[in-house]
């Protein structure tokens, strides 16, 4: 005879979705499958060997198995929706056509940090929602969601579908509960995540950014952008940064699968993003590889880095 289980507290991410949020249904089916495929990589990442897969991706990066099982179940959950039109990831090199008339189109960086995995440090995985087939030529503000997970000790979920950022814990039973919500970023930071360090020795205003930085702020760096993101939406200030120079003159990090998700959210939590001169979100997408310095968190620090940046 099963134990029976007792009832899940909290409010669920389906019932956020729907008596918070407002989302449409369609959108609301959406995101949960995506939670879906959350769950089902949280799981492969504490069952499967790592190691490389013996391919690369469109960047020439060499995927782990992990890059690739990811992709492949996000893929199928999405198609299996019925809900998308097309979708891009970070692993592929072209925009895959799902159902044309379907009502939405996904941008996605399965496993963002997978480099990682062989050290047991925290990754995730980051996801942008367009209306429409269409995903070049939009600019991240035309998103009608956007979320990322977290795979830490914990494996946490956080979302926007316009009406502020709300955070969600993968419990024990496999629900995904509210834990945080109305998650806000304050104008000043006490930490700093700076990336693309090699870029200082061509680039004075990064080195001067980083030096005033290092001289008046506390480092928080893990090489994963969800986790260090994730750092500032926990804490509710911090700036994170990835610049152009050395051998990534416009930035390593990608606008459609990175950046521009996590800038709409950044919004959305009262924070900023910016590319240096302009805000992220009003950055056109000319291509699905199209790479973007990036500020994103505390509006005072941003704003201090786009000054010094020049």
């Amino acid at each position: 005879m099963k134990t029976p289980q007792p009832p899940s507290t909290g409010i669920s991410l389906n019932e956020h979705l729907r008596a918070e949020s407002k989302a449409p249904d369609d959108l609301r089916h959406l995101i949960i499958h995506i939670a879906t495929a959350a769950k089902y990589i949280q799981f492969a990442l504490r069952t499967t060997e790592a190691g490389l897969a013996g391919t690369t991706n469109q960047f020439g990066e060499e995927q782990v198995k992990l890059d690739v099982l990811s992709d492949k179940i996000i893929r199928q959950h999405l198609t299996e929706s019925r809900l998308v039109a097309s979708l891009a990831s970070e692993e592929h090199d072209e925009i895959v056509e799902l159902s044309p008339s379907a009502p939405y189109s996904v941008v996605y960086d399965p496993l963002d940090g997978s480099s990682l995995v062989e050290t047991n440090l925290a990754i995730g995985s980051i996801f942008g929602i367009y209306a429409g087939s269409e995903i070049l030529g939009r600019k991240p503000s035309q998103q009608v969601a956007a979320l990322y997970v977290f795979y830490g000790p914990r494996t946490i979920l956080t979302y926007s579908a316009g009406k502020g950022v709300h955070s969600f814990l993968l419990n024990d039973v496999g629900e995904f509960i509210l834990l945080r919500g109305y998650v806000g970023i304050g104008d000043s930071a006490k930490n700093f995540s700076a990336g693309n360090l090699k870029a200082v020795g061509e680039n004075e205003g990064y080195r001067a950014l980083v030096e005033h930085w290092m001289e008046h702020l506390t480092m928080r760096y893990s090489g994963c952008m969800v986790a260090d993101v994730h750092h500032i939406f926990s804490k509710g200030q911090g700036v994170f940064a990835n610049v152009g120079g050395g051998e990534y003159p416009e930035g390593k990090l990608r606008l459609v699968f990175e950046c521009g998700p996590f800038a709409y959210l950044a919004e959305q939590a009262g924070g900023a993003a910016s590319d240096g001169t302009q805000p992220l979100t009003a950055k056109p997408i000319t291509s699905i590889t199209q790479r973007t310095p990036i500020l994103l968190g505390s509006k005072e620090e941003v704003r201090r880095a786009e000054e010094m940046l020049g």
